[in-house]
């Protein structure tokens, strides 16, 4: 039996005696396309902070592809092959679409190194593979600036892929968006988990209807329970989350 990609048992992160996470069990499959979703204060960010080794666990353990995560640096795991993208985009506004790939796939070395080297002929394939992937290959040489937000979301996702990472972190990724751009963004996505294995945290349930095979719900810091996105839309016990969620902030 393969190895799971990712493997989390009783984990608990206690911040000054508050439990953002609650003795969470969570495991995902290599390949696997996993969406999590959650009313707010959850617990989403904290386990994705926690995948990251931006916080590290109280109690419990966090295995990715085997290694104990605990004792790697947030830049170690990233070079272990988890990439993260936060709800905000991180690209490089005043450079190009082609000049953000450039850096992304030149980790080593340093913007100006990487902006005024010749770019080998190998190198310049990927970048052009990459912004096909991404839908960008028309907008190649325009400033990220100038990019609608849903291209920028793409464009940073298509940046992670290039530092070649085995299992994306993607937070939020159509926030903001308008109808078309979330479901190009859902499509990349569908794309990508044919190579990758990817965790998306998402609110929009329109949008993970599009692109969820095992959705994960998280409530009060635990996984209240999982399956198919009929399955949770339908749950008696995420209806009763979401809606009383829903009430507390009318």
């Amino acid at each position: 039996m393969a190895e799971k990609i990712l493997e989390i048992n009783n984990l608990t992160v206690s911040f000054d005696g508050f439990k953002a996470l609650n003795n969470l069990n969570f495991s995902m499959e290599p390949g696997e396309l996993r969406v999590i979703i959650g009313p707010n204060g959850a617990g989403k960010t904290t386990f994705l902070d926690v995948i990251t080794g931006k916080t590290k666990p109280t109690i419990g353990t966090v295995a990715f592809k085997g290694k104990d995560l605990r004792k790697f640096s947030e830049h170690q795991v990233a070079l272990l092959g988890i990439g993260r993208k936060f709800q905000t985009p991180r690209i490089y506004l005043n450079l190009t679409t082609r000049e953000n790939f450039e850096i992304a796939c030149n980790r080593n070395k340093n913007i100006f190194s990487t902006l005024f080297a010749k770019i080998p002929s190998q190198e310049k394939q990927t970048i052009a593979g990459l912004l096909e992937t991404v839908g960008l290959t028309a907008k190649a040489d325009m400033k990220a600036a100038l990019l609608s937000h849903g291209e920028k979301q793409r464009l940073e996702i298509g940046m992670l892929v290039a530092q070649s990472p085995d299992l994306l972190l993607v937070d939020e990724p159509v926030a903001g968006l308008t109808d078309e751009e979330t479901e190009n963004v859902g499509s990349l996505l569908l794309a990508l988990a044919e190579s990758h294995s990817i965790v998306v945290i998402e609110h929009d349930m329109e949008f993970v209807r599009q692109i969820a095979k095992q959705v994960t719900v998280l409530h009060e810091g635990t996984v209240l329970c999982e399956g198919n996105f009929e399955e949770v839309q339908n749950d008696p016990r995420v209806i009763e989350v979401y809606l009383g969620s829903q009430e507390e902030h009318e």
